[in-house]
């Protein structure tokens, strides 16, 4: 095989499809990246088994062939090189030979056969999804999936579409993220959980425009991310989402509105006294025209006042506050609506128009005031 390419284009590819080899894994051959350029056009690739990602890029192929090259290797030399084209080069024996301007690396690469090749699904109906859209809704929601996988359905996110409708949840058991886009086009009623792993890849992967679309096909194991010259093909989480629309009832007590930039800045300066680790709430007081929120921790203790409008009774309430910074920071509302019920009862925060939920657990602060 011989191929010739630019660094630039092949360094980008190479970092896209980087994100899907394995940090650990027993077969070495997964630990590479694989160079196809067994027809008329240069492919990359990588698989883990769960996310195999594929990209294409430009160059010239002088030699037809393939060749698995270990990733890591691969992709610091090809980070190292100089700015300019970059000549790949293999022989039957998969000795490798990357040359760029003056600089020569020999390496040893494998064969291409034994490579786990990305599942072939078929594309039926397609879903399109503007880039933007898709990179933004991930943002939104990808902070309240669960990190462990004691709930394997809980490191994903549900992906549901009704006609136009897109709603994306994500849950870890203290709070719920929900968001609902419009589609450009109607669909039939479709339910897949998708790995937050593959959702944290894809929106380091893609570009954004929001000219930009993403072409999604769904199977009944796997979805499929089409976009510029990149193809994303992950398997799905098995298994019946949680039924969450009878956690989200309408009624409440008290209702605030508040400038989002003012608590959300309040709330992160009382963290200042929190130790990482340490789980100190913060207390809401919410009387006529003003919310006093305090916090108290080992260090020492911090209150500030904050204008709002309330509706209906006065509350006092304890959260873990990262979980409301992480909500209003994905919020771009000028102001927000905080719906409460009782002290033991979740928060949501909420727009009129319902395009986001989200739901906060409240925490016990009688052990706060200790």
């Amino acid at each position: 095989m011989k191929l010739i390419c630019s660094k630039s284009n092949l360094l980008r590819g190479v970092n896209i499809v980087s994100k899907a080899v394995p940090t650990r894994t027993t077969m070495a051959i997964l630990e590479c990246i694989l160079i196809d350029a067994s027809a008329n056009e240069i492919k990359l690739m990588a698989n883990d088994m769960e996310l195999g990602i594929e990209t294409k890029i430009e160059g010239t192929i002088e030699e037809r062939g393939v060749i698995a090259l270990d990733a890591k290797i691969f992709s610091e030399i090809v980070r190292k090189l100089p700015d300019n084209d970059v000549i790949i080069e293999t022989d039957a024996s998969f000795k490798t030979v990357i040359s760029c301007e003056k600089a020569k690396f020999n390496i040893v690469g494998k064969s291409g056969d034994d490579f786990s090749y990305i599942p072939y699904i078929e594309k039926n109906e397609s879903i399109v999804i503007s880039q933007f859209t898709l990179k933004e809704v991930i943002r939104q929601t990808i902070f309240s999936i669960a990190d462990n996988d004691n709930n394997k359905l809980m490191t994903g996110e549900l992906f549901e579409i009704n006609e136009n409708q897109l709603k994306v949840v994500s849950l870890d058991g203290h709070r719920i993220s929900i968001r609902n886009i419009e589609l450009k086009n109607n669909y039939d009623h479709k339910k897949v959980v998708v790995p937050g792993k593959t959702l944290q890849e894809i929106s380091k992967i893609i570009p954004g425009g929001v000219d930009d679309d993403v072409i999604i096909y769904l199977s009944d194991n796997h979805i499929v991310f089409d976009f510029d010259t990149t193809t994303v093909v992950s398997r799905l989480i098995e298994g019946e989402y949680f039924k969450i629309d009878q956690m989200l009832s309408s009624d409440y007590e008290t209702k605030v509105k508040v400038n989002k930039r003012e608590l959300l800045d309040c709330i992160d300066r009382s963290t200042l006294l929190v130790k990482e680790g340490d789980k100190k709430p913060i207390i809401m007081n919410v009387t006529d025209g003003s919310m006093e929120l305090k916090i108290t921790s080992f260090i020492g203790s911090m209150n500030e006042d904050i204008d709002i409008e309330k509706e209906g009774k006065d509350i006092l309430i304890g959260f873990n506050p990262k979980f409301f910074i992480d909500a209003l920071r994905v919020i771009d509302e000028e102001e927000v609506s905080l719906y409460m019920v009782n002290p033991k009862a979740p928060c949501f925060i909420k727009d009129d128009e319902g395009k986001f939920i989200y739901l906060i657990l409240p925490v016990n602060f009688n052990t706060a005031t200790n």
